[in-house]
């Protein structure tokens, strides 16, 4: 039931021009930054050529890259998570899937997997970019991976987020506002570090940046890995709570 609700929920971002526009504006996007990056690296050659344990390839494009992609993800994930659950109640169609066989879990989890994998979709064609550089040159493949392992990882906390506001909200645009607010709050957290002499160890835990940027560098700790897990999984259990709610007063 949970890859049905998922395949069908995969399908149906597609059938509105939202997806498709999505998927080609931010490759547009992406790949200007891409080719920027590329530029400056090949103005940078002759300076980073008399520097003993100059950065490469990988440090100054790809990290860039993914840097600017997890930003820019932050303002889109809010886009398509919006209607995931608010627009069926405001259709009325919510009705019929909690009167359905199926529980509010595989609801939930269905429609989050469904979600992310369209996500996951636009980070695998972000990650096609850096390999074209392969032909003319070398990548530190360990850092190349650890980026795309901490984008894939930092959308999908970002779906959990769209997932619950979706759950609760009234409204699809307070839904997508609600969602920026709570990613962007937690995004921000890690300016604790510059603004304080004695930064909270706690804010500096909830930063999605800071784990980020940690798994980013490519040495990638277990602790950054469950924060992320502990992450989704709380927001999960948060939107199944809140659905249990809305089918208790059916």
């Amino acid at each position: 039931m949970i890859i049905g609700i998922a395949a069908q929920e995969f399908k149906s971002h597609f059938k509105t021009p939202m997806a498709w526009v999505l998927l080609a504006v931010l490759q547009i996007i992406l790949g200007y930054i891409f080719l920027t990056q590329v530029e400056t690296f090949d103005l940078m050659q002759v300076k980073l050529a008399s520097i003993e344990g100059a950065p490469g390839l990988t440090d100054i494009i790809v990290t860039p890259l993914f840097s600017n992609a997890a930003i820019i993800l932050l303002l889109v994930t809010p886009l398509l998570t919006m209607r995931v659950i608010c627009e069926e109640r405001r259709n009325k169609t919510l009705t019929l899937l909690l009167a359905a066989p199926i529980s509010n879990m595989q609801i939930i989890i269905g429609k989050y997997l469904g979600t992310l994998t369209l996500l996951w979709l636009i980070v695998m064609l972000i990650a096609l970019m850096p390999l074209s550089l392969l032909m003319g040159g070398e990548l530190d493949i360990g850092k190349y991976l650890a980026n795309v392992l901490a984008l894939i990882l930092l959308v999908a906390a970002f779906t959990a987020t769209g997932i619950f506001l979706s759950t609760i909200a009234s409204h699809p645009t307070i839904a997508a506002m609600g969602t920026f607010g709570i990613l962007l709050i937690l995004w921000l957290f890690n300016i604790s570090k510059t603004i304080s002499d004695q930064p909270n160890e706690l804010v500096e835990y909830l930063s999605l940046l800071n784990h980020y940027q940690n798994i980013q560098t490519g040495l990638i700790n277990s602790a950054d890995i469950l924060y992320f897990f502990l992450f989704v999984a709380t927001f999960i259990v948060l939107s199944i709570s809140c659905l249990n709610k809305q089918r208790l007063q059916k």
